[in-house]
């Protein structure tokens, strides 16, 4: 049964923006990591009721391709009734002993900057990360954990393999939508993948996947990254290979002595 609690069950940490993040990147992996009976638990920056996606990705004027899908929506019309959605915690109230994962979404829009400067929840990434426990990250949130810090001041991701959404699709994405939407599809004036590519030992550690500029998300396609405990993916098409990686990689960590002895 969804979100029953098993002995195998794992806690799941979502971190998300109080708005625009992409109602894609964290409904399909949610749906996929509850239905197999896993916790997924949500954080904001304030705590302060359910966050809300990026209403241009839910029907707004875009092109069709960077619409949600039907799928994907009925899936994040489900998220939207989940309790621990509609009650998420604050990023200073993490805990990052609490959990089996992370999982990091994406988003364009403005409301996504807090996500992606926040001190207090690079904290929390940094001290999770370090722990060697399965961390997942798309589109942008590959951005927010390139800018947490390890011990030794460089980027987590500094020896790491990653993706991330490619140059191309972020200028594609802008270049269709610019005359309607203006600057919503440049979070920030410099590309993502350049400065995720600045934060890496070297620049081919970052890999684009496919020449494709959008896509509706499909269990049988999609590109992801994997390098230890960590995988990353670029953009909404690639969520439902994305959540199952992110699953199995989930499944085959054994539930910590910590959190059993917290009651799971």
């Amino acid at each position: 049964m969804p979100g029953a609690s098993l002995p195998s069950a794992r806690r799941i940490l979502a971190p998300l923006p109080d708005r625009d993040f992409d109602p894609t990147e964290i409904a399909i992996p949610w749906h996929v990591l509850t239905q197999a009976g896993h916790t997924v638990v949500f954080a904001s920056e304030s705590g302060q009721g359910a966050p809300r996606a990026d209403p241009r990705t839910l029907g707004g004027p875009l092109p069709k391709g960077l619409l949600i899908s039907p799928e994907a929506l009925e899936r994040y019309r489900a998220l939207e009734q989940d309790a621990a959605f509609q009650r998420p915690l604050r990023w200073e109230d993490i805990d990052p002993e609490a959990y089996d994962a992370v999982l990091l979404a994406g988003g364009h829009a403005p409301g996504m900057r807090p996500y992606l400067e926040s001190p207090v929840l690079q904290a929390k990434l940094a001290a999770f990360w370090a722990s060697g426990r399965p961390v997942g990250a798309i589109c942008h949130g590959v951005l927010a954990l390139a800018r947490t810090k390890g011990p030794d001041g460089r980027s987590v991701l500094y020896e790491r393999r990653t993706t991330a959404l490619t140059k191309l699709m972020e200028f594609g994405a802008y270049a269709t939508t610019f005359l309607r939407n203006g600057r919503h599809y440049r979070t920030y004036d410099a590309y993502l993948a350049d400065e995720v590519r600045s934060l890496l030992r070297h620049p081919s550690q970052f890999e684009r996947g496919p020449l494709v500029l959008g896509g509706t998300p499909r269990p049988e396609a999609g590109f992801v990254v994997e390098d230890g405990h960590y995988l990353s993916a670029r953009f909404p098409g690639d969520a439902w290979v994305f959540a199952q990686r992110l699953l199995a990689k989930v499944e085959a960590v054994p539930v910590s002595p910590s959190l059993k002895a917290a009651g799971r």
